[in-house]
Formats: C-alpha cells, sequence, structure tokens
C-alpha cells in the first residue's frame, strides 16, 4: 500500500507576524519550521509532500526549503492563487469589491487535489506539531480499511501566544468522535482567564484543557467532491465580503453535521508551538534547541 501523503498549507503571507514567515530560519543548520514536520512525518511512514504555496514564493521556497529536502521524500508543488479554481464570474466580481488574498485553506487544499491519491494529512506550516502527533496520525492513516477521517486536537491553553489574540477551531468531542468545531477568533488569557471576545463583543470564557483545532487534520481521499461543494456554497455569498475565508474546520464540521464523515479524535501527548507573531520566533528557536539538546532531532536534520 502506498504511504500517506503531507499537505502542507504554505501560501500564507503571515501579516500579523511582519512578513513569509514559513520561509524564517528556525534551526541552526539553516531549518524553517516546517522543516520539523517533514522529518516527523518522513519517520511516522508519510511517502510524499505536497506543499501549497503562490507562484511569486517558489523561487525563495525552491532555494530554501526544497534544495534541503528533495532526496529524501518525494515532493511537490501546488499553488494556491487569487483565480485558482474560481469561476470567470466570480473572480470577476470578486476583483470589483476589492480582494485581494486567496479563499481560505479549504480552497488551498481543494487547489492541491490533482496531487493526492492516497489517505493524507494537512497542516500549517508556521506550526510545529511534534512527533506523537505525526505518529498517531501516520499509523491511522496507513490503515487500508480506512474510511473516517482524523483529528489529532491540541489542549488550548498550549496555544496561546502572549503576544496577542490568536484563532481556534474549539472542538466538541463525543465518545472519540469529533461532533462540532466552532471557529472563534480574538482568543486571548488576561488574568489567568481565557476567553473569546465575539464580533459583538460577548465575551465566552473557556477552559485551559479545550481540544482545539491546530489544522492537523486526516483525511481519505473521498472527502474531495464533499470539499468542492461546500466551497461552491461558500461562492455564493464569497462576494458580499472581500475579506471572506473559507476554512478546513468549518468544513470538517459541515461534513460532520450532514453526515458525510465520521472524524475520528486521535489522542497525543505532542506539544505545539508556532510563529503566529514575530515576538514568538525567539521561544521557538529556543524550544527547537532544546529538543536537539534531548537528542529528539538532529542538529541538521537532513545531514548537510
Amino acid at each position: 500500500m502506498k504511504g500517506p501523503i503531507l499537505v502542507v498549507l504554505a501560501a500564507g503571507m503571515g501579516s500579523r507576524y511582519g512578513g513569509l514567515k514559513q520561509m524564517d530560519r528556525i534551526g541552526k543548520s539553516g531549518e524553517v519550521l516546517l522543516d520539523y514536520s517533514v522529518f516527523d512525518a518522513k519517520r511516522a511512514g508519510f511517502t510524499k509532500i505536497v506543499f501549497i504555496i503562490r507562484h511569486d514564493i517558489e523561487k525563495d521556497f525552491r532555494e530554501l526549503v526544497l534544495s534541503r529536502i528533495k532526496g529524501h521524500i518525494e515532493c511537490e508543488l501546488a499553488f494556491q492563487e487569487l483565480d485558482s479554481i474560481i469561476p470567470a464570474d466570480v473572480f470577476a466580481e470578486s476583483r470589483k469589491i476589492g480582494r485581494t488574498k486567496p479563499w481560505g485553506t479549504a480552497h488551498a487544499l481543494l487547489c492541491a487535489r490533482d496531487k493526492i491519491d492516497a489517505p493524507f494529512t494537512v497542516l500549517n506550516a508556521d506550526d510545529f506539531y511534534g512527533r506523537e502527533a505525526f505518529a498517531v496520525m501516520g499509523k491511522y492513516l496507513s490503515d487500508p480499511a480506512i474510511s473516517d477521517g482524523a483529528i489529532v486536537p491540541f489542549r488550548l491553553e498550549k496555544t496561546l501566544s502572549p503576544q496577542g489574540t490568536v484563532t481556534r477551531g474549539v472542538c466538541e468531542v463525543r465518545q472519540g468522535y469529533l461532533t462540532s468545531v466552532d471557529e472563534l477568533k480574538a482568543i486571548e488569557k488576561k488574568n489567568g482567564a481565557i476567553f473569546n471576545t465575539g464580533s459583538d463583543g460577548v465575551r465566552q470564557d473557556l477552559s485551559a484543557d479545550t481540544p482545539v483545532s491546530m489544522n492537523f487534520w486526516g483525511f481519505p481521499v473521498s472527502i474531495f467532491p464533499k470539499l468542492q461543494n461546500y466551497f461552491d456554497d461558500f461562492l455564493k455569498t464569497a462576494n458580499s465580503d472581500p475579506k471572506s475565508e473559507c476554512y478546513l474546520p468549518m468544513a470538517a464540521d459541515w461534513f460532520i453535521k450532514k453526515g458525510f464523515l465520521k472524524i475520528r479524535v486521535l489522542p497525543a501527548d505532542s506539544e505545539w508551538f508556532g510563529v503566529t507573531y514575530k515576538e514568538d520566533r525567539e521561544s521557538a528557536v529556543n524550544r527547537i534547541t532544546e529538543l536537539v539538546s534531548q537528542r529528539v532531532y538532529p542538529a541538521s536534520l537532513w545531514g548537510t
């Protein structure tokens, strides 16, 4: 059986971070954060990586990322642009109302559809998920009888940034399966309390151990027709807001509620950290240094 595929969402600009954070060097041998995801995926049995990027960063991406990884695992590029797989009339109308960014993570995954022919994990390029998360997901996706989706959730408190608010998919879990995902923006911790402030100004308090989605999803290839249906429905109303985006957690929630897909929750004692803000970089560098000293990772991932 063919091994599972890792799909990496790497097309975002990282506006709050102030640049192309996917390219920021974290390791002492020049590794960027997604190098560690690729390394963990490879040792968990993944056999191919599909990176979703933009054409304008392709040259830098090839030089800074692919130049080290190629030869260690099969790699392909897919491209997410403003007009990718968008009907001409919808695209024309979106430009009239001032849209300048692509259409979100569900759109990004659809842009890579023709390169995915095996069960796959999709995740963010600028997040660190830990080897345990890859191990449980790799084992699950390697089952030839797979029909359900899967998610490795993370503990909310461990995914916050001291630099500002974050957006997280708050998960409801019942009997080992995901029953809903609620995408909450503006989550923060102040004076020991974690809470979300809605667009209406209403505060919602959240528990520190609330399971949240960090976009670490596992799916069978069979989800693509339904994902396309979900995105088509999104496009019918998207041109009322030039900043609207179609998010994978909301698509997953739709799959569940429509009865199209069950999504198993895979527990993993795994840590998460990321670089949401530029100030997060120092702590990420320090943590990678600690993991190298603990021999979780070699000092040079790719031996160069």
